[in-house]
């Protein structure tokens, strides 16, 4: 019973704090208090690679710029970054890039271009989703662009054909295995 009172009490003091006293003639009202603007939202918490696809890992590296613009420049750019796709990505370094005969890549991107530029980059990505467990000395892959390469590996090291594979990052639609080379479908 007396926690039943106080609860009375309790409810009968905030009901008469919120009240306010008409005012009487001739008193001035109170001025009103402006609420505290409300704090900046927070901005949202940057994504785990885990979160993101092979496309975004791509475009938050410094080191692949030159693999985003080709992936750019053949329309790949959707695919990639579709979070239902089921990708391996061998994504070379812009100093892969830098290894090619000078010249090269320019040519490449130029809009003519633009039919092998896609075959160049389709056969770095493979589907399905390959970590480095997956991968076996010998295993051949099947690439995008209806060719393949070949896995090695040596003392501890994986190679794609003749690319080192340097690092590699789980992303929500794929892997990507940063390589050291730049691979090149075989010539017809």
């Amino acid at each position: 019973m007396p926690a039943l009172l106080s609860m009375f009490s309790l409810a009968a003091l905030i009901g008469c704090s919120n009240s306010q006293p008409a005012p009487t003639a001739g008193a001035t009202a109170a001025p009103a208090v402006a609420a505290a603007p409300a704090p900046p939202p927070k901005p949202a918490a940057p994504k785990s690679d885990a979160e993101k696809t092979v496309l975004d890992i791509a475009l938050g590296s410094a080191d692949h710029t030159t693999l985003v613009a080709a992936v750019k420049a053949t329309d790949l750019a959707p695919a990639l970054g579709s979070p239902g796709g089921i990708y391996t990505v061998f994504a070379p370094t812009n100093a892969a890039f830098d290894k090619l005969p000078a010249g090269t890549l320019d040519s490449l991107l130029k809009p003519e271009k633009k039919a092998d530029l896609k075959k160049i980059v389709q056969h770095h990505a493979a589907v399905p989703v390959m970590t480095i467990k997956d991968l076996k000395d010998g295993q051949v892959i099947g690439m995008s662009d209806g060719t393949s390469v070949t896995v090695h590996l040596k003392d501890g090291k994986v190679m794609i054909d003749d690319a080192n594979v340097i690092a590699s990052v789980q992303g929500m639609n794929g892997v990507v295995h940063v390589v050291d080379a730049v691979l090149l479908p075989p010539a017809k």
